[in-house]
């Protein structure tokens, strides 16, 4: 994560909506634990009631959903995996444990990192994610 420059100074209405696009999946975390598709329809419906908003909205929401759909792939294979394991025959491999230790990794990760840059924003700061932050540049254009 890094923070840079945005192409203008949002305002106080804006940085908080930007911060509560990163919110929103925290707050779906503790509802929808054991599911991993929770996260990423609170996101999403954020995302779709946000879309038409200005630029900085719209690129915060739009890192956010990224974030989570990445969170789903990772978080559902180990979900139906340990699904798997509890009603089959199917036994607990270091194969299985490697993974949801990565899972688990990961997820702590996303949570801090979620957590700073809903700060960060709300202060109108504009920070990238390593990954998202460029995939979220090709994404989001500023309207004209």
């Amino acid at each position: 994560m890094q923070a840079k420059p945005f192409v203008y100074i949002p305002g106080e209405h804006e940085a908080e909506k930007a911060s509560n696009s990163y919110l929103m999946s925290l707050i779906a975390i503790i509802a929808g634990l054991p599911l991993p598709i929770i996260n990423l329809l609170a996101t999403l419906a954020f995302f779709i009631g946000n879309r038409k908003g200005t630029y900085f909205v719209r690129w915060h929401c739009t890192q956010a959903l990224l974030s989570q759909l990445s969170l789903l792939f990772i978080n559902s294979f180990g979900f139906w995996w340990t699904v798997s394991i509890i009603f089959s025959d199917e036994k607990i491999t270091n194969h299985y444990l490697a993974y949801i230790f990565c899972v688990i990794i990961f997820n702590v990760a996303d949570f801090f990192a979620t957590i700073f840059t809903a700060i960060k924003t709300r202060k109108g700061l504009h920070i990238e994610w390593f990954f998202f932050g460029t995939l979220t540049n090709l994404i989001c254009r500023p309207k004209k």
